[in-house]
């Protein structure tokens, strides 16, 4: 019991770790400005180190999945935390657009990559019952980083510079992220080997997969991976170019930035929300209704015009697509087992990086091409009406439908 209820301290460590590195790492907007002012470099190749780090951070992530199921997430947090907080130092110090890319967008995305796979799959072994809610709250680290490391992150620009910034950021994400690391632990095998609880509604893989890379030519895999880089691409370019539209709209430009806030927030909710549904009624269950409803709300922006009505929208859309993302550790878990997650969380965080990238330059295409954001949600709430079709795919609980009795004797 007393292991069991060290699993607790694992989500608290996770959430703080993945505050502070996501928020270190997507500070990078509002050092946009300043960085230009003094360097003269051009906004695009600035904005090209944010480009590279999500590139970098989607293969990254594939590495030090595979790397933690063999040595554990502890000492790759630890590297990570040394790495990011050396790009971030590297990146302050820069005089050279390229060194500046180099250091922001590899050393810094390369440690991004390191900690959500890696705890993610830690997390979901520490708990034989209510995982989804644990890997949920690990996951409100990331959704509270922009409202809290970035408004930090602006005020330290606006008092010392944005060289300055940067580095005390650099020393205070390592001296939070190196000592956080060291709470990281491995489960016991008595916790982390158990079967999916009753109320999960996906079947195990059987037989197990005996190497992490055979579990990555499993139909269940196939079926998470596909699942999840079709949620993103249906999400990434609505919330790249909402704020746009909302412009386009006549919302002003503070309000129609605020609807980001909105969503934020609500994805805060959607995360304790999804994740204690999916606990009660299955992660299959509300992962689909997720997913169906993320697909309304992007296609329901057509018909959005006034400011009230994007806030509401905003609502919907952000408890969706933030209650959907920490399910598919748990999916991962219940198919395949603990042996392999950080490989196969690590390879479906991967594809769902590239799906992110194709929304921002798809809706910007899409506008350019038809002088409208329209076709951006229609074609964004088809691509998210195929990824709730995806997810119907994942096979069931074996005697799912079956009575109690019948499942037994199954």
């Amino acid at each position: 019991m007393k292991s069991l209820h060290y699993g607790w301290v694992i989500v608290a460590a996770g959430a703080v770790i993945t505050c502070v590195a996501m928020g270190a790492m997507f500070a990078l907007p509002v050092y946009l400005a300043p960085i230009a002012e003094e360097t003269g470099w051009t906004r695009a190749g600035i904005s090209m180190a944010m480009t590279i780090g999500f590139v970098v951070m989607g293969v990254a992530g594939f590495l030090w999945g595979t790397l933690t199921d063999r040595i554990g997430a502890k000492p790759v947090v630890f590297i990570a935390a040394i790495i990011l907080g050396a790009g971030l130092f590297l990146a302050s110090r820069a005089n050279d657009l390229l060194v500046f890319q180099i250091a922001y967008g590899g050393l810094v995305g390369a440690a991004g990559g390191a900690f959500f796979a890696p705890i993610m799959a830690t997390t979901v072994g520490w708990f034989d019952k209510h995982r989804s809610l644990a890997v949920s709250l690990v996951s409100l680290g990331a959704g509270v980083a922009p409202m809290v490391i970035t408004p930090f992150a602006s005020l330290l620009i606006e008092i010392y510079g944005w060289r300055s910034a940067m580095l005390m950021t650099a020393v205070g994400a390592t001296v939070l992220l190196v000592p956080a690391s060291f709470l990281i632990r491995r489960a016991p095998a008595a916790i982390a080997e158990a079967e999916p609880t009753q109320q999960s509604d996906v079947a195990p893989r059987e037989p197990a997969p005996k190497t992490a890379f055979s579990a990555l030519r499993t139909p269940q895999f196939i079926v998470l991976a596909a699942t999840f880089f079709l949620c993103c691409a249906a999400h990434s370019g609505p919330i790249f170019h909402t704020v746009s539209y909302a412009m386009l709209c006549g919302v002003p430009a503070l309000a129609a930035a605020s609807i980001y806030s909105v969503e934020g927030v609500a994805g805060l909710f959607g995360r304790l929300v999804f994740g204690i549904a999916a606990d009660r009624l299955g992660v299959k269950k509300v992962l689909i209704a997720g997913l169906a409803l993320q697909a309304v709300g992007i296609y329901s922006y057509i018909y959005v015009t006034q400011l009230t009505d994007f806030y509401m929208l905003a609502v919907v859309l952000g408890m969706a697509y933030g209650g959907v993302m920490p399910l598919y550790a748990v999916l991962a878990r219940d198919y395949f087992g603990p042996h392999v997650m950080g490989t196969v969380l690590g390879a479906a965080t991967m594809t769902s990086s590239i799906g992110m990238a194709f929304g921002p330059v798809g809706g910007g295409w899409l506008y350019d091409t038809y002088g409208s954001y329209h076709w951006l949600y229609i074609a964004s709430a088809v691509v998210g009406v195929a990824a709730a079709a995806m997810a119907l795919a994942f096979p069931p609980a074996k005697g799912a439908g079956d009575t109690p009795r019948q499942a037994q004797m199954a």
